[in-house]
């Protein structure tokens, strides 16, 4: 008798404890009564239905991420191999949608599966009609164009795309080589013309300062004529009214006006003697050489006065 009461009070105790199931935090229980669904059960220490209501599954709330790697072919027959994240949720708590992320596929496997293959068949349909070039420059088009194209199916099954990132775009080696040469080339022909429009500009530069030095040393050999002209006449100017003064002064002493030309004559004669640095000068030393001279000079001197009159 104990011991029957003993095996009761054991099922009992066993019966109350099924009654009651943990959820952890981050998931969503499913529970089906006579394999048909019955409820969620949320977060924390929920009350079932004993024996007959059972835990069906356990479904995640949290983001969920998996890295896809498939290849596309271009429209000019280049093939593009990709390598991406994904990483997609539950869409939200509600009834509808738990039931969906639930039943809609046998297992985690083939949901896994249907995914996968419906992003790269959407991927692969738009790069299709891409040409290889056009390829590198389109990540942020095709992750719009995946999102665009498969979000409506994914709400049907529950979830929601949140993000998928093109981490690698390649190409065939042969491609990636010609692609590289390309580059290369491109960046010869931009360093050749920079080259060269560097080199225009420093030849330009040059003869602007030459012209500009030219035009510098020209002006100031023309300041420097200018002056010495001005110096020139100034110098005569002087000598002019120095000889016309002398001469005022020589008639006011009664005395011949020519000994003033005989005073500049042997004072030029000295001034070459001092001055000649070697040089030879042949002058007339005679009586009849002297007295040609100063006939000379009174006959210059006679013309000078003739012309003042």
């Amino acid at each position: 008798m104990n011991v029957f009461l003993i095996i009761l009070v054991v099922l009992a105790a066993l019966v109350l404890l099924s009654c009651f199931v943990t959820v952890q935090q981050g998931y969503i229980a499913v529970t089906t009564i006579f394999g048909k669904y019955n409820r969620v059960l949320f977060p924390g220490l929920n009350f079932k239905i004993p024996v007959v209501e059972k835990v069906f599954k356990r479904v995640s709330i949290q983001n969920r991420s998996v890295e896809l790697e498939f290849q596309a072919i271009t429209i000019d027959q280049a093939n593009v191999y990709f390598k991406a994240m994904l990483l997609y949720a539950v869409w939200n708590q509600d009834e509808e949608t738990i039931k969906n992320v639930s039943f809609k596929f046998m297992d985690e496997r083939s949901f896994m599966q249907a995914l996968v293959r419906t992003i790269e068949g959407s991927i692969r349909g738009f790069v299709a009609t891409k040409r290889q070039a056009e390829v590198l420059g389109l990540r942020k088009d095709i992750t719009e164009h995946v999102k665009e194209q498969i979000d409506k199916t994914l709400e049907e099954w529950g979830f929601h795309l949140l993000d998928l990132q093109m981490n690698d775009i390649t190409f065939d080696e042969v491609i990636m080589k010609s692609m590289a040469q390309v580059v290369a080339s491109n960046n010869l022909k931009a360093a050749a013309e920079n080259e060269g429009q560097a080199l225009l500009i420093t030849k330009t530069k040059a003869a602007e300062a030459d012209g500009n030095a030219i035009k510098i040393a020209a002006e100031a050999e023309r300041q420097a004529a200018q002056l010495r002209g001005m110096g020139v006449a100034l110098f005569r100017e002087e000598v002019a009214k120095g000889m016309s003064m002398a001469a005022k002064e020589m008639q006011q002493a009664n005395l011949d006006t020519s000994v003033i030309l005989f005073s500049m004559w042997t004072e030029a004669i000295k001034h070459f003697a001092e001055n000649s640095k070697g040089n030879v000068i042949f002058l007339d030393g005679s009586s009849e050489g002297m007295d040609h001279t100063m006939k000379q000079m009174m006959g210059m001197n006679k013309i000078m006065d003739s012309n003042k009159k």
